[in-house]
């Protein structure tokens, strides 16, 4: 079960434990792994992100065949960094593997979005941005492709690493429609051509919920169905 943000560990309290082997097929699994792996000094906040961010990207890479800087858009240097940064080998292998990724313009102006409203120059920042800015390409709500456990954990990434940027969207508009319909005002036009958001007939699409279940538990479901499978398939 996702912890909800408030009771996150303190960071300063986290153990270091034995870590069991996990499958690369169980997201979930991953993501815990991986958190428990950080050395006890990082923010906590920050290894759940993490974590849930190479758990995801771990499992698509997977199952598309391709590597990490595909599924994240993060290069080699700056996926060594964070495997370092998380210090767990598994993500240093997916590191060795990666390549420079291939960054389209739509995804460079929502990753310069980003990068222009981060709270500090920091490295953690500089890989959120490009890691934000990749996942925003999925057609997932973000909170999803991000590998999150709920919206609430977007709003609190945002808040904390681009506070200027997340206190913009005072009427609570989906992220990624967030994102583009700023992109559009710095470019001196609008996103649409209603009146007014309350008059439009596509309301929804940009303030409806953001319901829905984690891509992390969906493909913890689909691993257990598959290892199901191949026991009967072997009996």
């Amino acid at each position: 079960m996702s912890r909800p943000i408030r009771s996150l560990p303190d960071a300063k309290v986290r153990l270091v434990i034995a870590l069991p082997p996990v499958a690369e097929g169980d997201g979930a699994a991953l993501a815990t792994v991986f958190a428990k792996s950080a050395p006890i000094r990082r923010d906590a906040f920050l290894v759940e992100i993490f974590s849930r961010l190479l758990a995801i990207g771990i499992m698509e890479a997977r199952e598309e065949g391709t590597t990490l800087d595909a599924t994240l858009g993060l290069g080699p240097r700056e996926l060594g960094e964070l495997a370092v940064w998380i210090a767990h080998p598994l993500v240093a292998r997916y590191a060795d593997e990666a390549c420079e990724p291939a960054i389209g313009d739509e995804e460079d102006q929502v990753r310069a979005l980003l990068a222009a409203y981060a709270v500090d120059a920091s490295r953690e920042a500089r890989w959120l941005s490009a890691m934000v800015a990749r996942r925003a390409m999925q057609p997932n709500h973000l909170w999803q492709d991000l590998g999150l456990a709920d919206r609430s954990w977007l709003n609190e990434l945002l808040r904390r690493f681009f506070p200027v940027l997340h206190a913009g969207n005072a009427v609570d508009m989906k992220w990624k429609k967030y994102f583009y319909r700023r992109l559009c005002e710095m470019e001196g036009f609008v996103l649409c051509t209603a009146p007014s958001c309350r008059e439009c007939c596509d309301f929804d699409r940009c303030f409806g919920a953001e319901d829905g279940e984690s891509l992390l538990a969906q493909r913890r479901r689909s691993s257990e169905r598959g290892f199901t499978t191949a026991l009967l398939s072997d009996s």
